[in-house]
């Protein structure tokens, strides 16, 4: 887990569009304003924008321009949620509020591994919210940066994920003076662990029922071959393992108060969450290797019945072949003396046709008597 000090107030001072945010191909002499101007404005990425103190949510939005001061001289905390923002579009918010250039990169790019990262007094944490359709057997995974400072809190939500929402809406729902506003700054990244954690609860036990399911077919005598649905959901459950995994130690920091600037109050709270986690953790591991050891049965039990029907296919082929046999002796004799030829002195025989059907009769119960006795038939 990486950490990087910071410089001023907040963390490492005014983002480097230069190095962390990539501006576009405008002249260098272009002002930043104009040069923002044919894109879509940052208020069309912002979900919302509020101001919560020890009483609650306080009515209204506020103003971007406004929430760096409003945050400075109000006694709370501001509060803005982004919906996949591009580089020029975060840039404005960044700036506002002095976040880290290695952070906002890190916001942006998305595709992180859940962290937690301090920069001087402001904390950067990823995420990874994740849903289970049941439909498909797929795991979809979405991605929440959150910003913590002193004064403020900024998230960044990249894919389908209605965490941040319920965050919101909890606290907006909190009495005045409750110990969920008390929490401050922390307690947004509190709540969003903790709705990020049960779920994965949640989806660890869709993913064991469907688990169950499959290990009934594959021992309950169903002969199909499920080979193909139980390694696409060992790739959803591995999916799902890369999100919920690393959680576990940035955690364990929070609980044991080894992050600055969090409250001693709510390390009870990211114990109770890590613990959650932990559970998560060892339901998926069981899941990865029962779907192991099911898949080694059910190839095992391919590998048998393809066995079988080779058996099968064999025991078929003898006997096939002690018939034709079998029926090659009569076919024989009746080829030779079949033949047109005048020197053969036993068609001329009082009894040669006689003789004939008793060697073929003979000869036929002699070979039946001997491949039954060989298993043949």
């Amino acid at each position: 887990m990486s950490s990087a000090a910071g410089t001023g107030r907040r963390g490492l001072g005014p983002v480097s569009l230069r190095k962390g945010l990539p501006r576009s191909s405008a002249p260098a002499s272009m002002p930043a304003a104009q040069e923002l101007e044919t894109a879509r404005p940052v208020e069309a990425v912002i979900g919302d924008c509020a101001l919560y103190s020890p009483t609650g949510r306080q009515p209204g939005t506020v103003p971007l321009a406004d929430a760096a001061e409003t945050a400075r001289t109000a006694d709370g905390y501001v509060w803005i949620g982004l919906q996949q923002p591009t580089a020029e579009e975060f840039a404005v918010v960044a700036r506002e509020f002095d976040l880290p250039a290695l952070a906002v990169e890190d916001a942006i790019a998305a595709h992180q591994r859940p962290k937690l990262e301090t920069y001087g007094d402001v904390l950067f944490a990823v995420l990874k919210p994740v849903r289970y359709v049941d439909s498909q057997e797929v795991v979809q995974v979405a991605e929440v940066a959150i910003f913590v400072g002193r004064e403020f809190v900024v998230t960044v939500r990249h894919g389908d994920s209605d965490v941040l929402r319920r965050v919101r809406a909890e606290i907006d729902a909190a009495p005045p003076g409750s110990e969920l506003l008390a929490h401050g700054p922390v307690g947004v990244l509190y709540l969003a662990a903790d709705h990020v954690v049960d779920a994965y609860e949640e989806v660890a036990g869709f993913i064991g029922v469907d688990v169950e399911e499959i290990e009934a077919q594959v021992f309950g005598g169903d002969d199909h071959d499920h080979a193909q649905r139980i390694y696409k959901l060992k790739r959803e459950v591995l999916e799902f393992r890369r999100a919920v995994s690393p959680l576990a130690a940035p955690l364990d920091r929070l609980a044991n108060r080894q992050v600055p600037h969090v409250p001693e109050t709510v390390a009870p709270y990211f114990r109770d969450v890590h613990d959650h986690a932990l559970r998560a953790t060892d339901a998926i591991e069981a899941h990865d290797r029962l779907l192991s050891d099911v898949l080694t049965a059910d190839l095992a039990q391919v590998s048998v019945r393809q066995n079988q029907t080779a058996v099968r296919q064999n025991e078929d082929m003898r006997k096939i072949s002690a018939w034709a046999a079998i029926a090659l002796v009569p076919t024989a004799m009746a080829g030779v003396y079949g033949m047109n030829f005048d020197n053969m002195p036993e068609l001329h025989w009082k009894y040669g046709y006689f003789l004939v059907l008793a060697v073929i009769f003979t000869t036929c119960l002699s070979l039946h008597r001997l491949f039954r006795r060989n298993g043949w038939l």
